[in-house]
């Protein structure tokens, strides 16, 4: 993505038509916040559905206005020490005039910023689905406005922002496969070795409640996704944002078609469970890679991350980690093996002159690739696993036991998903088994209405 620099003797003009394409990919990467919110809240039992969507949707509150008050400056402000930023116009974005242009841009800074409000919306909202079913609503809130405040917004910086160290070292990151997937997966990571299994993990069933609920936000995602990955390039002159909206495209079919075939070998059908994931993991891969590579090199990635992330998802049974809802699996895996695979695909013809091993540029981008993957995992899983740990030593992390049995939706919301009790047109009437006639040597039963 790319990041402030300085303005040049001849500034561009203000672009109506970039302006435009870039408020409505802005409204469209809001969109994958409550995506994300229906496709999780699908994926968890019938008890959880709400507190599942109200993890997802708190965070449009919560990191909106952390945003507006600092988080921008620190983001994309002027460069300390290649870890943060800080730009005293950008607190409140109250020193700031309409018609000011980010730099080197052709869009107004407010738009560039409203665009970037977007990502670190939803980056704390991908965390929520590894910890479905047991965290109390309270300390959720506040582990959103933490983390935000101590590890996204720094490493958005050490990735996009001017003077940041990964983007000074040349680090290929086109829309979030670090600062955003493994940012957050590795978050997921942390705090669910800090706060523990479910009540019931590995023993109980704990099936998707909605099917059809999961394919339609996974549908929300993809078209969202859409402006997550094509408005990253700030505008539409060059054609690097087309050549990104169809590997996007591109990679999630990919993704989608091998974790199915791998589904099919391994477990025996086709589900749509599997199809959403798969269309997901695809997204996941191409999002720090689309704008380097090829459409062929666009469908090798896909490919590669559907059937790894459809391998990784069983690693919590293995390693007894109760990822819920597959975010490591996922989120974590996908973004690694896109972030990586840009060493290997990058052809030196779209976002930069840089150029994977595939293509003759030999291992330097590779391990530049690896240096931030590396990094950026071990700071979120390591800083999110202290946070966890000191919010669940003052204000608890968890609900109780009782409570998460009893259902997190009732206990942290006071409300159900769904309310069938006008079904029917009124109370269902007690039955009671009375004795049937005799067929075939046998007393049939028959259910005959009481009164109450």
């Amino acid at each position: 993505m790319p990041p402030g620099i300085t303005i040049a003797a001849d500034a561009p003009e203000l672009s109506a038509a970039n302006t435009g394409f870039m408020l409505i990919c802005s409204a469209l990467v809001m969109l994958m916040t409550p995506g994300l919110a229906f496709f999780y809240g699908g994926m968890v039992r019938v008890k959880s559905t709400l507190n599942m969507l109200m993890m997802s949707f708190i965070s449009l509150g919560i990191v909106t206005i952390l945003w507006v008050l600092y988080g921008f400056s620190v983001a994309f402000g002027t460069d300390h020490g290649s870890l943060f930023g800080w730009n005293g116009d950008y607190v409140g974005l109250s020193g700031l005039g309409i018609n000011q242009l980010w730099d080197g841009y052709t869009i107004p800074v407010y738009v560039f910023a409203v665009f970037q409000l977007m990502f670190a919306v939803i980056t704390p909202a991908l965390i929520s689905g590894a910890l479905a079913d047991r965290v109390k609503f309270t300390a959720w809130a506040l582990f959103v406005a933490l983390w935000a405040t101590v590890v996204y917004f720094p490493v958005a910086h050490w990735v996009w922002g001017t003077g940041g160290w990964a983007f000074e070292l040349g680090v290929i990151d086109f829309a979030g496969g670090t600062a955003v997937h493994i940012n957050a997966g590795a978050a997921a990571l942390g705090v669910i070795l800090v706060i523990g299994k479910r009540v019931g993990f590995k023993k109980d069933p704990m099936r998707p409640h909605s099917l059809p609920l999961v394919m339609l936000g996974a549908a929300l995602l993809w078209f969202g996704w859409f402006g997550f990955n094509a408005g990253s390039w700030l505008g539409n002159d060059d054609g690097v944002g087309a050549l990104m909206f169809v590997n996007t495209q591109v990679a999630t079919a990919a993704a989608m078609l091998a974790w199915l075939i791998y589904e099919k070998i391994r477990h025996g059908a086709f589900t749509t469970l599997g199809a959403a994931s798969g269309a997901v993991a695809g997204l996941v891969a191409i999002t720090p890679a689309g704008g380097s590579c090829s459409p062929l090199g666009a469908i090798a990635i896909g490919a590669i991350a559907g059937l790894l992330c459809a391998m990784a998802v069983g690693l919590k049974f293995r390693f007894g980690f109760d990822d819920s809802l597959d975010v490591v699996g996922v989120h974590l895996v996908g973004g690694v093996v896109g972030s990586i695979l840009v060493g290997f695909f990058a052809t030196g013809g779209g976002q930069s002159k840089a150029q994977g091993l595939f293509y003759g540029g030999g291992l330097e981008q590779l391990w530049k690739q690896l240096a931030g993957v590396g990094a950026v995992l071990a700071y979120s899983l390591v800083a999110s696993a202290i946070l966890a740990l000191l919010i669940d030593k003052t204000i608890g992390m968890r609900v109780s036991e009782d409570d998460e049995v009893l259902g997190i939706d009732q206990v942290e919301h006071a409300e159900t998903a769904y309310d069938f009790s006008g079904a029917g047109g009124g109370t269902a009437p007690r039955t009671a088994a009375v004795p049937g006639p005799v067929v075939d040597g046998t007393q049939v039963q028959r259910n005959k209405k009481v009164d109450a």
